[in-house]
């Protein structure tokens, strides 16, 4: 990492002030005059990004730009946070909200997709802005937290919805906002009695590390359990700082993940990834997930195949240790929600033998037992089989088939009928 008082602008900022999350927040680059400063553009790049800003915000912690390389453009770093003319193209494919997170809104400010879980929107404000972001409808639009009073509703819902028992807090970034605010909502999301994890997603810890404070985590630590993921996507965005951030929040308890996106050129590589997993197992970050890149407007020259994806999970199943491989997800659009994706390991079964190969290409069998059928009582799976929903439909005899809604056949016998 460059120092920053070779930069011009910066040279009289000291320790202090560089070390202030308030500081990096409030001098982030947002124009070209001072990225030019900081890094080489080409007069393409310039051009590009003038025309980008016309749209959509810059925003660059003088922290990660620091990271970058001064002369290359396809720096993976760079390539993160510099606008590039691509952004300002729509392809056909392309939606503005592709995870459907709009539509399955029940109150302002929060998506209620999965039967346990509520995604709580909490700010529309980034340390830095992901040229890849998927929530590109939204963030950055005012650059700034919402107000208390605009998640009243989101409360209600959350109250008034006994099965939610995860909510996770997210945006924008929540830590873009004062602890004394963060700590108004996860206070009152704690006095929710069924509700149970706390989670944060935030990228302050790669883009911004000097947001992660002793008295953030005092904080945090007063509402067990509480959980946070964050994005790292190339082994270049560990540094001192980052692995020190990461340290306090998992000293105060707080179990720290990872969800990467897989980027074209910046991580889609086998080894490049494993340098990356390797790097978040030492600072004690376990890798959670590994994103597709979703279909969001702009963001298409970033989206890598999906058999890239299976490549590098084939590169990682049994050529690393497990906890250092995260799992491979897909978002089906239309709200479709999380799907893994995997190798295929299982090459064949009949009643009795189930054949699989390992990471080597080892073909072997495995035996069935004479009697494999199970059988449970517990109260919770003779309460589930009264509300089976989805696949659990056809497994508990419900049911023995799922029709779409729209299916051509049902509508005819309807006609008929």
């Amino acid at each position: 990492m460059r120092n920053y008082k070779d930069i011009t602008i910066w040279k009289n900022v000291t320790e202090t002030m560089w070390n202030d999350w308030h500081w990096q927040l409030k001098n982030r680059i947002t124009n070209v005059e001072d990225l030019e400063k900081v890094i080489h553009l080409t007069e393409d790049e310039k051009m590009g990004i003038k025309d980008c800003l016309k749209n959509l915000r810059m925003s660059i912690t003088p922290y990660y730009a620091m990271l970058m390389d001064i002369e290359k453009s396809n720096c993976p770093i760079r390539s993160q946070a510099v606008p590039r003319e691509l952004e300002l193209r729509r392809h056909q494919d392309d939606l503005d909200d592709p995870t459907f997170e709009d539509v399955d809104s029940p109150a302002p400010h929060l998506t209620h997709r999965y039967p346990d879980r509520a995604l709580f929107l909490l700010s529309d404000q980034c340390a830095m802005y992901c040229r890849h972001c998927t929530r590109r409808r939204l963030v950055g639009s005012t650059d700034a937290a919402f107000s208390m009073t605009q998640f009243e509703e989101a409360f209600k819902y959350i109250e008034s919805t006994p099965v939610i028992r995860d909510v996770i807090l997210s945006g924008g970034d929540p830590l873009s906002m004062s602890d004394e605010k963060l700590e108004k909502i996860i206070a009152r999301l704690r006095n929710i009695p069924h509700v149970e994890i706390i989670r944060i997603g935030s990228r302050t810890p790669v883009v911004m590390p000097q947001r992660i404070t002793d008295k953030l985590c005092e904080m945090l630590k007063k509402y067990h359990p509480i959980y946070l993921n964050t994005q790292f996507n190339h082994a270049s965005e560990i540094t001192d700082a980052s692995k020190t951030a990461c340290e306090k929040l998992v000293n105060s308890g707080i179990l720290v993940g990872n969800q990467s996106v897989l980027l074209k050129g910046i991580n889609d590589c086998p080894h490049v990834m494993k340098k990356l997993l390797h790097g978040l197992m030492k600072i004690r970050v376990r890798p959670y997930y590994l994103y597709q890149c979703d279909r969001s407007v702009g963001i298409e020259h970033f989206v890598t195949s999906v058999g890239k994806g299976i490549e590098i999970m084939e590169s990682l199943r049994g050529h690393t240790s497990g906890l250092a491989i995260p799992w491979f997800i897909l978002e089906a659009q239309n709200g479709g929600g999380k799907c893994p994706i995997l190798p295929h390991y299982l090459i064949s079964r009949s009643d009795r033998k189930v054949i699989m190969r390992n990471f080597e290409g080892v073909v072997s069998v495995y035996t069935e037992p004479d009697d494999n059928q199970s059988h449970c009582e517990c109260e919770d799976c003779t309460n589930e089989k009264k509300q089976a929903i989805g696949l659990r439909k056809l497994y508990e005899g419900e049911t023995i088939a799922l029709e779409p809604v729209n299916l051509e056949r049902a509508k005819r016998r309807k006609n008929q009928a």
